[in-house]
């Protein structure tokens, strides 16, 4: 079976791994190997090299070149260099594209790839002018990045307030007030109607904001062309069922370009088991998981997921940069948000996924005292990014793995997890010793 994966990011590289020692074809339009994109952010800090975040595919790379046409019936991709690659099976990882907002004369950056990143890095300076527009997770650990790294940077909020969709005016004044310490200025409710390339933004009431160079980080849309050039079912996304297949049996989707894929790793990763245990025989289906909001900056800690009703107990502390809500409905969790409360995030967020039953002190599981530091419950996940569960770990440890984290590939996502990854690592040494 003759398989093509068109696109080479987190979750094509994923598969194509998952794949191995099968007839797997990746094409990627960018230069170089898949690398993790969720760690760029260092990259541009310098804190991680372009091979630090680099991953490990399987199959035949086409490196720099896209695949430009499907031919459904002859079962054929035509490349943008005029060649062709013949399928059985064929998989759309096309992921998602930069949207950038109507301001008026907009050269605005966009931060998407790994050379996009590093040729910011290479012209920041200290003191250099940069205006962010966004305010959710992407615009946040761009502008603290550069902040890090001395920059003079302002995040241009539209919304009234920082990730306006998840967390409430509390919250996000004091996550606001976070970032204000780490350096990153915010204009929350204020739009850019027009920009002055190399000198700033005209705002909409008036004022001018001096920024040599502007970014964009307001979102992304699923890239979908190539699916409906295919002739392909799409509305907002490449239209998929359980089993990932699109309205042709040949032809499958995973990752952002998905219709309702909300841009985690976890998501596309998982979409790549699925599928490929499905094309090697299986029939396991996707069943989302409950997406989890994370932005990790900077000395700035922000777990955010479910749904927080009325009678959420509720913890504020601005001057120590901590916040806490956690909804607790019918003896389990519904819904949280944690900022500077890193110690019960990973807990909390387990215990949401699977629905176990939440111990019955909230205030303790609120402050990630419920629960012993750096632990997770038996058999529960350790890497959300990567699905790797603690018995899963332990098992790897036990069956003698030189490096259970390599073996099993956890933290190798947004990195959360490593800390509990060797707690956990040292404590299962100290009981052999």
């Amino acid at each position: 079976m003759r398989i093509v994966i068109a696109g080479y990011g987190m979750a094509a590289a994923r598969l194509a791994e998952r794949l191995g020692g099968h007839d797997v074809t990746v094409v990627g339009e960018e230069p170089r190997p898949a690398y993790n994109r969720l760690l760029l952010a260092k990259v541009l800090t310098g804190t991680l090299t372009a091979d630090d975040v680099a991953l490990t595919g399987g199959g035949t790379a086409r490196l720099g070149v896209a695949v430009s046409d499907v031919d459904p019936r002859a079962r054929r991709v035509t490349l943008a260099d005029g060649t062709g690659l013949p399928y059985d099976v064929l998989v759309l990882a096309t992921g998602a594209r930069p949207w950038t907002p109507p301001v008026e004369n907009l050269d605005a950056r966009v931060l998407r790839t790994l050379d996009d990143h590093l040729a910011l890095a290479a012209e920041v300076r200290p003191g250099t002018e940069i205006a962010v527009l966004g305010g959710g997770v992407l615009g946040l650990e761009t502008a603290l990045a550069l902040a890090s790294m001395r920059a003079r940077v302002t995040v241009v909020q539209p919304a009234g307030r920082l990730l306006e969709r998840v967390l409430d005016d509390t919250a996000s004044a004091v996550l606001e007030r976070q970032c204000r310490h780490h350096g990153v200025s915010v204009l929350a409710g204020a739009t850019a109607v027009r920009h002055e390339p190399g000198e700033g933004l005209k705002l909409d009431d008036g004022t001018f904001l001096p920024a040599a160079i502007v970014i964009a980080a307001t979102g992304v849309r699923p890239r979908t062309e190539l699916a409906e050039r295919a002739g392909l079912a799409v509305d907002g996304g490449v239209i998929v069922d359980d089993g990932l297949r699109t309205s042709d049996p040949r032809v499958y989707a995973i990752g952002d370009c998905v219709r309702g894929a909300p841009g985690l790793v976890a998501h596309a990763w998982r979409q790549a088991d699925v599928l490929a245990e499905r094309l090697t025989g299986g029939e396991r289906r996707d069943v989302p998981e409950p997406p989890v909001t994370r932005l990790r900056a900077s000395g700035v800690d922000l777990t955010a997921f479910g749904r927080l009703d009325p009678d959420a107990l509720r913890f504020s502390d601005p001057a120590g940069g901590r916040y806490g809500a956690l909804s607790i409905v019918d003896g389990r969790v519904g819904g949280a948000v944690l900022l500077g409360l890193p110690d019960a995030a990973a807990h909390l967020a387990d215990l949401h996924a699977t629905g176990a039953p939440a111990p019955a002190d909230r205030l303790a599981l609120l402050f990630g005292r419920a629960l012993p530091a750096g632990a997770a419950p038996a058999g529960g996940l350790v890497c959300r990014c990567a699905g790797v569960t603690r018995a899963f770990l332990v098992d790897a440890w036990r069956a003698g793995a030189p490096d259970p984290a390599a073996a099993t590939r956890a933290g190798t996502g947004c990195g959360d997890c490593r800390d509990r990854i060797a707690d956990l690592i040292a404590r299962l040494e100290g009981e052999s010793a």
